[in-house]
């Protein structure tokens, strides 16, 4: 798996938010996006995997183009602001009808990917009874039922006591191992240095090189 991002532009509102992006991008590899809010990380997420449009640019994925051979990227897992899951409906239904979309995972599957990210599958309460930090794990859970080729992750720890922190570093690292090509915008200085190889600096809409996990 890989993403090449050749130099994509989007303006909101006659605000330039991303400018003139490139990036390289392969499996097997986490890479992290640190800047302050508003500096462009959600919307970087947004103009790549597919769920915003560009005006300028190009995102390829293993040879494909975004939005001439496909509407969003194939195999995509994403937890972002405002997940859109069902607030009357349990953590385990919610799963169960996205999982529908695709066909791909079984409701047993569900069952241990809500298990791994620390919850409990039969638990009865509706999604809008969750805490907040049950709230951000079975959105995680939902990133991660599918087993995508790419993971984009936008503050995965945030709302997290130090337990789920760990767990939710130690599913990265396992979906990294498994081959994903991972994106982890965040925060907390600790995701970043223990979980990203290559680190990328997001100021007003442009993406800078940081440094790779080998030379900190």
């Amino acid at each position: 798996m890989n993403i090449t991002v050749n130099h994509i532009n989007k303006n909101l509102k006659g605000r330039k938010i991303l400018e003139d992006v490139c990036l390289e991008m392969q499996g097997g590899t986490v890479y992290g996006f640190v800047g302050k809010n508003g500096s462009g990380k959600t919307m970087l997420f947004r103009a790549i995997s597919g769920l915003m449009p560009i005006d300028s640019g190009s995102v390829i994925c293993n040879g494909k183009q975004l939005r001439k051979d496909m509407k969003i990227l194939p195999n995509l897992g994403i937890q972002i602001e405002n997940a859109g899951l069902y607030p009357e409906l349990t953590g385990f239904h919610n799963l169960q009808l996205l999982a529908k979309l695709n066909n791909k995972v079984s409701d047993e599957q569900i069952r241990d990917v809500i298990r791994k990210v620390g919850l409990d599958s039969s638990d009865k309460r509706p999604y809008r009874k969750y805490s907040l930090g049950m709230k951000q794990r079975i959105v995680l859970a939902q990133a991660l039922m599918e087993k995508p080729d790419i993971l984009m992750l936008d503050e995965p720890t945030n709302t997290l006591d130090e337990d789920g922190i760990n767990d939710i570093r130690n599913l990265i690292l396992e979906e990294k191992r498994r081959g994903a090509l991972i994106m982890i915008a965040s925060h907390n200085k600790e995701d970043i240095h223990l979980l990203a190889d290559i680190v990328y600096q997001i100021k007003e809409g442009c993406v800078l090189r940081g440094r790779s996990e080998d030379e900190n």
